[in-house]
């Protein structure tokens, strides 16, 4: 079944901020468009709302005026639902709550043709059960924009339990003729984005919540050294926080309260006190200037310190074995050494400086862990772990170091996995797991991460990069030292990691 034709009607229900953006992806993409809301007066609102838009687009030379007329003609308020009867799509934008969007369908079809395509944009609602109130559920399925929809590129397509796959294919079609990048799933708490996402929040309140590190200290090291646009903290100042929490508290008790999906404490007492981030002055950051920006703490950022004269490196460093190539480049000297388990290295203390590996400082004599990073030449920050038992010498040799190197260096507690590397670990955890339950394929996974939520690279993406066994190894030793079964790998990563050593030729 392929995209709808140009000529079909297309119809969104609830003319908030995501239905209006709908509506102008269909309209703008050809076909005529009608808008529906329950509140009197509100479809005409949103109708110039959208009009006001696409004069906007004619400024910036994005549209014709010509085409904007055009697009404005096609664009029609219904006063009842009843306008609908000939569209051949109706996408739903409406209030999150499950009753309201079960009535809103049933309603529809009595009205609407056998053969319309009926779609749910919910974030966090099953498809399943709002498809559930019909008699044929086999034309119901999520499209799932993101906002706002005019701009982001992703449509998650979502197969309820009884979607049928001929309507789902249209969907999926239609958003791509629209000039969207859609990826299918199948119906799981989160679909994609929101369930793989989860841990880029929750590890990083939780390194708050162990006083590793301050919020702009986190961010600052998931931006400068993992990569990511944006921390994770910030980011839920923009999302809003009750927004966040919501989707994660949906997300936990979907899956039954699964640990992996535990909300956060403190982002709990944060909503709970009115700090919702961007929208309410406060969040995180404190926003109540003239101008809105953040008045952020600077994070936290070592001393100067001398670099120490020449490493031993034993192991090759694993996923950051480039650094030696940049240690040698500033100038200092590297002897390496075959050492069949061990990948760190050695300063001229008697220290060591080990990659996070899951592990805690305090369990050793004398190491200093760092963290990891998406491009260790690029890469501006470099975060470093210590215990109250390493010796200061280390710690200086260890800052002196990535100094050398360019690198702005932040010391952080001593956190098993540090800040990028646990994310990531269990970002890849997730990815793994959902695909081999049949949510989505790998490399819509990555394609799903990569421009739902701006990640610099898709989780399997990551995997290779790091090695098949990194995450599951890094995930096995933090899960030691929390057995609450938060960080277990799941058998899916287990599964993974177990099949590469067994083709490797591996014993272990």
């Amino acid at each position: 079944m392929t995209a709808l034709d140009l000529s079909s009607a297309v119809a969104v229900v609830g003319t908030g901020t995501m239905g209006q953006g709908i509506a102008q992806v269909a309209l703008v993409a050809g076909h005529p468009v009608r808008l529906y809301d329950a509140l009197p007066g509100r479809a005409r609102e949103a109708a110039d709302a959208i009009g006001a838009r696409l004069d906007r687009l004619v400024a910036k030379d994005r549209l014709t005026s010509a085409e904007r007329d055009a697009a404005r003609a096609r664009l029609l308020p219904a006063e009842g639902l009843a306008e609908l009867a000939d569209c051949a799509l109706v996408v739903e934008a409406a209030l999150e709550r499950l009753d309201v969007k079960q009535e809103l369908f049933r309603e529809l079809e009595d009205i609407v043709g056998d053969d319309c395509l009926l779609a749910t944009n919910t974030s966090s609602l099953s498809v399943t059960a709002i498809g559930g109130a019909l008699r044929n559920p086999g034309r119901f399925v999520g499209l799932h924009f993101f906002n706002p929809a005019p701009l982001l590129p992703l449509v998650e397509v979502v197969s309820g339990f009884a979607t049928d796959v001929t309507y789902a294919t249209r969907a999926y079609e239609t958003a791509r003729a629209w000039g969207k990048t859609p990826v299918a799933c199948a119906d799981t708490p989160g679909f994609i984005v929101n369930r793989i996402a989860r841990p880029f929040y929750a590890e990083a309140f939780a390194v708050l919540e162990a006083q590793g590190a301050d919020p702009a200290t986190i961010d600052a090291v998931l931006r400068e050294s993992g990569g990511f646009r944006m921390g994770a903290f910030e980011l839920t100042d923009l999302i809003g926080q009750d927004v966040n929490e919501s989707v994660t508290h949906s997300v936990w008790q979907s899956f039954f309260q699964d640990v992996r999906f535990t909300p956060s404490l403190a982002q709990r007492r944060l909503v709970e006190s009115g700090r919702l981030g961007r929208k309410s002055g406060h969040g995180w950051y404190d926003y109540s200037g003239a101008d809105g920006a953040a008045e952020r703490p600077e994070p936290h950022t070592a001393e100067q310190a001398p670099p120490p004269a020449h490493v031993v490196a034993e192991g090759g460093l694993g996923p950051a074995s480039g650094l030696l190539a940049l240690i040698r480049e500033a100038g200092i000297q590297v002897r390496e050494e075959e050492e069949d388990h061990g990948t760190r290295l050695v300063l001229p203390g008697g220290g060591q400086l080990a990659l996070a590996d899951g592990q805690t400082s305090v369990e050793f004599r004398d190491v200093v862990y760092f963290d990891l990073a998406l491009d260790y030449r690029r890469a501006t920050r470099i975060a470093l772990s210590a215990s109250q038992d390493t010796s200061s010498t280390t710690l200086t040799e260890a800052t002196g170091l990535f100094q050398a190197l360019g690198k702005k260096v932040s010391v952080i507690g001593d956190v098993p996995g540090m800040i990028v590397a646990r994310t990531v670990a269990r970002i890849v955890d997730l990815a793994h797991d959902a695909v081999a339950k049949g949510v989505a394929t790998e490399e819509d996974v990555d394609t799903a991460m990569r421009l739902g939520v701006n990640y610099p690279l898709g989780p399997f993406e990551w995997s290779r990069r790091l090695g098949r066994n990194w995450a599951y190894s890094l995930l096995d030793d933090l899960h030691l030292r929390d057995p609450s079964g938060r960080y277990a790998p799941s058998l899916a990563l287990y599964r993974h990691a177990y099949a590469s050593d067994k083709r490797e030729g591996s014993t272990s």
